[in-house]
């Protein structure tokens, strides 16, 4: 039996879902909601419903997940606690600040709904939180370093979209080299957010707006861009399709620790990814993750869970004996 999916949200993110899906031969997409008039949305996959997010609660008993394929800033806080309760939910929340109390929210709503969610998925927070909990637990006496960019972070260009007077925007994350080189030859800095990452931000405004105002809203905006140096440059809807319709991404964990009865020797784990497409990326393993979400809902498992919480076979559709044989 395929796992039914469904998708809230047809941008960037619920294509690169679509996709993601048609790779997957244990999945088939039965549905996809957005707030537009549906009519004008267009999908990639034959024969799949497209209606608008209000019929969303209608499709229950009908999908086995719903992946939810908005923003941080407003959509996710909101719809995850709202559909949590009707069907075993992925979102990709990434507002490291807010996880917490996302995660109380979401684990009330799925509780009451005898349903299973998953949250904070995709690469950071995610592949990258993974891969901070292995080093840590593997060289206790160490220090963790994570790096991103250069590349497009989407939950901080949503974030400037949403600043009345943007008619469009791209936030580019870049790693100080001078930073991530003393990290790799064992200094073991200690390193503000403001000495690892600069933010440099393309912004086009919408006819008649401030655009001091709006580059001071952008500078100060707290959990995004307060505690970074940051760039703000203005341009034309032209420039910003020419040059910036891309959306690389990419970045580094590192642990540096030691072993050894005084600690005599040095190790350095370093977990890289270099992506063409964020959102495509950050969809597959979403995608990977609904799959998770969908065993431990038949397993009975009820609330929320966030990848720290999933054993990776969870997330294969290879079986345990062939996982044991072909992975291990």
């Amino acid at each position: 039996m395929s796992i039914r999916i469904g998708i809230l949200g047809y941008g960037n993110l619920g294509r690169g879902v679509e996709c993601a899906v048609k790779q997957n031969q244990d999945m088939e997409l039965k549905a996809v909601f957005t707030r537009r008039e549906p009519e004008s949305v267009s999908v990639l996959t034959p024969g799949v419903q497209v209606c608008h997010v209000s019929r969303a609660a209608d499709f229950r008993g009908e999908l086995d997940v719903l992946i939810l394929c908005g923003g941080s800033a407003t959509d996710l806080p909101e719809q995850t606690p709202e559909y949590a309760g009707v069907f075993n939910v992925v979102d990709s929340f990434d507002t490291h600040a807010r996880i917490p109390e996302h995660f109380a929210r979401v684990d009330q709503a799925a509780r009451q709904g005898g349903k299973t969610a998953i949250i904070s998925v995709g690469w950071d927070p995610g592949m990258f939180s993974l891969n901070r909990v292995y080093g840590e637990a593997v060289l206790p006496q160490g220090k963790d370093y994570t790096f991103w960019g250069r590349g497009v972070s989407q939950g901080h260009s949503d974030a400037v979209r949403r600043i009345q007077g943007v008619a469009d925007a791209r936030q580019y994350t870049i790693p100080l080299d001078s930073a991530l080189e003393a990290v790799r030859v064992g200094k073991n800095p200690e390193l503000t957010p403001r000495q690892k990452h600069t933010r440099e931000c393309f912004v086009v405004l919408e006819k008649g707006a401030d655009g001091a105002r709006v580059e001071q809203e952008i500078k100060s905006m707290p959990n995004y861009f307060a505690d970074y140096d940051t760039t703000v440059h203005f341009i034309s809807a032209e420039e910003m399709q020419r040059d910036h319709s891309r959306l690389p991404h990419g970045g580094f964990v590192l642990r540096s620790g030691a072993t050894g009865w005084n600690q005599e020797n040095s190790h350095l784990i370093e977990y890289s990814l270099k992506l063409d497409s964020n959102p495509e990326f950050t969809a597959s393993v979403l995608t990977a993750y609904a799959r998770a979400a969908w065993r431990l809902s038949s397993e009975g498992a009820v609330g929320c869970k966030t990848v720290l919480d999933v054993a990776p076979a969870y997330l294969s559709p290879r079986s345990g004996e062939e996982l044991r044989a072909a992975m291990l």
